[in-house]
């Protein structure tokens, strides 16, 4: 057996390696601003004068879940409904059963996050 039909991807491999350390190290370095000061140190909120966070981290509103939850359920939602609507036909009366009860479960974590105020936008 030999290496040789493997030495084209060897040397592209170390190729685009040197190449994104190059990128990232070393043009960098070459043509990045030079002259550094306290206002380049300090974290960047917005143009609002960051606050100091309490020791052991605060507690976030449920909102922030919710929000999250939200969107990973429509997001799964249409990844599922994407393929049951090109295999629809194939699928039959089974297939459309499993969907309602599919649909059906989606709008009943809907109304939760409904209820639980993360449709609320203050």
């Amino acid at each position: 057996m030999s290496l040789t039909p493997y030495l084209p991807i060897a040397v592209l491999f170390v190729l685009s390696f040197g190449f994104a350390l190059l990128s990232v190290y070393g043009i960098s370095t070459m043509t990045g601003p030079k002259r550094y000061n306290r206002a380049k140190y300090e974290p960047y909120e917005c143009g609002i004068e960051p606050t100091p966070q309490p020791v052991g981290g605060g507690k976030f509103p449920i909102k922030f879940y919710l929000t999250a939850m939200l969107f990973i359920v429509f997001d799964i939602e249409i990844i599922f409904l994407y393929p049951w609507a090109v295999a629809n036909k194939s699928l039959g009366v089974f297939g459309f059963v499993e969907m309602v009860l599919f649909i059906v479960t989606v709008l009943v974590a809907y109304a939760y996050v409904w209820r639980r105020g993360g449709l609320d936008w203050d």
